[in-house]
């Protein structure tokens, strides 16, 4: 039996706005952009080494849903952005002026920064360290 997480969505307020911010601020792949109606798109987006899990970006439909953009977790870090060169990519970000809201840290894990995208959701930016390397992969 196989199973898998293939896609997170995230509830954004505009399509196009979120596609810029993902293909350019943080380098991700649009895998996808299919119209569905008037007001509904499939919209994915993952980073260039993803082999599994993307992002579906989706559009707020209503009240309920545009109350929870940028905040889909209560405050907390809610996706995880691993790399395998964490300052050239922190470095890439802050002269993109993504916001980071922790600096770095190394912890027994790994070095992580706390960043936000567009809407105010948070994101760690981790790379392992050598014992946890096979996270990444």
């Amino acid at each position: 039996m196989y199973q898998r997480i293939a896609h997170i969505a995230l509830i954004v307020e505009n399509y196009d706005d979120a596609i810029e911010f993902y293909t350019q601020k943080l380098d991700f792949r649009l895998l996808e952009d299919t119209k569905l109606s008037d007001d509904k798109r499939w919209v994915m987006v993952a980073p260039k080494g993803a082999k599994e899990c993307c992002l579906l970006l989706a559009k707020a439909a209503n009240e309920q849903q545009a109350a929870f953009v940028g905040n889909q977790t209560g405050g907390r870090v809610f996706l995880f952005l691993f790399t395998d060169d964490f300052w050239g990519d922190y470095e890439k970000l802050q002269s993109r002026e993504i916001k980071f809201v922790r600096p770095p840290q190394d912890f027994e894990y790994g070095t992580v920064a706390v960043f936000e995208d567009l809407y105010g959701n948070m994101w760690d930016l981790i790379e392992p360290n050598e014992n946890n390397k096979g996270l990444i992969n």
